[in-house]
């Protein structure tokens, strides 16, 4: 795995860089060692609080944790067990319809390319663009999950429609569709 630790408000120490490398040792079962895997920490400090981001970008999949605690270390410990619940959870619903694999070759997904994007207003503050790929409604909730977002855009299976699932506040998911057919 390689790594990336970013400080933002804070200089990265060498205690903070390998402790977050020895804490991310925690959840490498999970993958091949030859597949080719990020590793990209964003810690930053608040008033009264520390900050750290963790995406972990392979070539099919996309994980992320976010977590605000008092305590730097801490934070980085709830992270990394948000990141592996996400993972467990995915391998776990793959391995069942799959067979025993990695996570990265579990799921055949596209890599997300982000751009961000400042206009002078700076009234969009970040952009993204990817490929949408033809999957069912699970997958898609699936995937959802394993970003950690609350919605999700993907092309539906079924009738070729642009289709967004997302969290509802009062539970469950809910699914919006273009009404046009995609040509």
């Amino acid at each position: 795995m390689k790594y990336q630790i970013i400080g933002k408000n804070v200089s990265i120490t060498e205690g903070i860089a390998s402790g977050v490398e020895k804490k991310m040792k925690r959840i490498e079962k999970y993958f091949l060692h030859d597949e080719d895997i990020e590793c990209r920490a964003v810690v930053s400090t608040h008033k009264d609080s520390q900050k750290i981001e963790i995406t972990i970008f392979m070539p099919q999949f996309t994980l992320r944790a976010e977590v605000e605690h008092k305590d730097l270390y801490a934070a980085i410990d709830l992270a990394i067990d948000k990141l592996e619940g996400q993972m467990r959870k995915v391998k776990t619903k793959m391995d069942r319809s799959s067979g025993r694999m990695s996570i990265g070759d579990a799921i055949d997904m596209t890599l997300i390319q982000e751009e961000e994007a400042k206009e002078e207003k700076e009234v969009i503050v970040r952009a993204k663009s990817y490929y949408l790929t033809a999957m069912d409604i699970e997958e898609a909730a699936l995937r959802m999950e394993a970003l950690g977002h609350d919605f999700f855009l993907y092309l539906d299976k079924e009738d070729d429609r642009i289709s967004v699932v997302y969290k509802r506040h009062d539970g469950g998911y809910g699914v919006i569709q273009a009404e046009n057919p995609i040509k």
